[in-house]
Order: C-alpha cells, then sequence, then structure tokens
C-alpha cells in the first residue's frame, strides 16, 4: 500500500506544461484587452468635437 501512495505522489507532481500554458492563456488574454483598450482610446476624441474647426 505505501508503495501506491509514492506512485500517485511521484505521478501528481509531473503535472507537465499545465500551469504554464495556462498562465500563458491568461497572460495571452489580459494582452489583448490591454493592446485593444490602448488602440481603441486614440479614437475616442475623434467625434463631433472635431467638426467645429472649420
Amino acid at each position: 500500500m505505501p508503495d501506491t501512495a509514492a506512485l500517485f505522489a511521484a505521478a501528481s507532481e509531473q503535472q507537465g506544461l499545465g500551469n504554464a500554458l495556462r498562465i500563458l492563456l491568461i497572460a495571452s488574454i489580459a494582452g489583448a484587452a490591454v493592446l485593444a483598450w490602448f488602440l481603441l482610446r486614440g479614437y475616442r476624441g475623434n467625434g463631433a468635437d472635431d467638426q467645429d474647426n472649420d
């Protein structure tokens, strides 16, 4: 029975790239949101206010 517990403990320590890929995915989504906010904030002032400069 202790051999089975040691086998499960060793298998649980070797998760692979799961955590790294999860962090990469979250960072990519956050980076895309920041990039979209940065690009779209430049178009905020291009409304009716610019038409008064005739």
